[in-house]
């Protein structure tokens, strides 16, 4: 659930105005462009990369169709842990059924909109038209992209205690620092742990210490002249704002203990669908580190410009974690290209798909007139 950036906050204030109408974003070329990009570039790395007997290193044993099953399993966890938090941050007023539709529609947003974006822009409606209020809908949304940024911040350091931070850098032998930091992943790892530090000062302030001093100064940012226009939704972004920190400044210890919990089942389930993946095939000798590293490539994947991150994703997966794979294997460029593809058919394409199937009617149930309970 990508809510991380000031670009994604700016973007919810330029579309306020628009969330109550689905059909502004829902369009089957939405659907079908970010698997265009993805399964391209894919096609793309295959053909460059690819050389007669180039995936005799891929045995599908039991031993990997167990850690293959597994990464399916860690997907179901994150999403498990997703509808658990979700329903404690609606106050159980979400049922399990309803807490599913929401995120596979989250989910499904997130995968159709560039990754700076997301689905959270239109989050508030998915939990408003579930029979949640809108101040608690605004508080379970914004509280949720707190609670992922405070992951990543109390987490990373803690994996740096037990890694090499150089490794992290280290692409076929040669680090970032070495080069002078001519390495680009240290770059896009920069950019995005600026912009989620910038994101997380803002947003804690806004929720915990002065909600109306942060909606003044969007407004203020508003009155530029070429974002003048988009002044009102700004004004309801900051409204939205004020109602969760209401709702959250209230909150006993506990319930930040048990959301929290489940932002680590969820993001830690995410992570180690990865680890699963490499399991299935080879034997990786350094776990936290390809686990740290994941961490980095969500940084990465936060500056993509393309609906998911899809293309760039994968072009990320094949250079920065072919690291992991054994020395000797022949053709190792087409391994690695095959991975992304397993990965990104594992933890990106179901969305896609259970988006396709749940949206049209929930758009009928959610938006007919007759508008039927459910």
């Amino acid at each position: 659930m990508i809510f991380k950036l000031p670009l994604s906050f700016i973007y919810q204030c330029m579309s306020a105005n628009k969330t109550d109408n689905p059909f502004s974003f829902i369009r089957p070329s939405k659907i079908i462009l970010p698997v265009i990009i993805g399964l391209g570039v894919v096609f793309y790395l295959f053909i460059r990369e690819y050389k007669p007997g180039s995936f005799s290193s891929l045995h599908f044993t039991y031993k990997a169709v167990f850690f293959l099953l597994l990464a399916f399993l860690f997907m179901a966890c994150r999403d498990i842990g997703y509808m658990i938090r979700i329903r404690i941050l609606t106050d159980y007023e979400l049922t399990w059924r309803k807490a599913f539709r929401v995120i596979m529609l989250w989910e499904f947003t997130s995968a159709i909109t560039p990754s700076a974006v997301g689905g959270t822009s239109v989050a508030i409606l998915f939990v408003t038209k579930e029979g949640v209020s809108i101040g608690k809908s605004s508080a379970a949304v914004m509280t949720t992209s707190f609670l992922d940024e405070l992951y990543f911040i109390a987490v990373f350091p803690l994996l740096l205690l037990f890694i090499n931070a150089k490794a992290l850098f280290i692409i076929g032998g040669v680090s970032a620092q070495s080069t002078s930091y001519m390495n680009e992943f240290f770059y896009f790892a920069l950019i995005g742990y600026f912009l989620k530090f910038v994101y997380i000062i803002i947003l804690s302030y806004g929720l915990f210490i002065n909600p109306r001093g942060l909606k003044w100064i969007l407004l203020n940012i508003f009155k530029w002249p070429f974002l003048k226009k988009w002044r009102q939704g700004a004004n309801k972004a900051g409204t939205e704002i004020i109602q969760s920190s209401m709702e959250m400044k209230s909150k006993p210890i506990s319930f930040w203990i048990k959301t929290f919990s489940a932002t680590f089942l969820s993001w830690s389930s995410r992570y180690l669908v990865v680890n699963a993946l490499f399991m299935a095939f080879f034997i990786v000798s350094d776990h936290t580190l390809l686990f740290a590293r994941q961490f980095v490539m969500q940084n990465m994947l936060l500056v993509s410009p393309t609906p998911g991150g899809s293309g760039f994703a994968e072009f990320i997966f094949s250079r920065y974690l072919r690291d992991f794979l054994p020395n000797g294997l022949i053709h190792i460029e087409s391994l690695v290209v095959a991975l992304a593809f397993f990965w990104r058919l594992i933890s990106y394409y179901p969305y896609l798909i259970m988006g396709s199937i749940i949206i049209p009617s929930w758009i009928k149930r959610k938006f007919h007139k007759t508008n039927i309970k459910s």
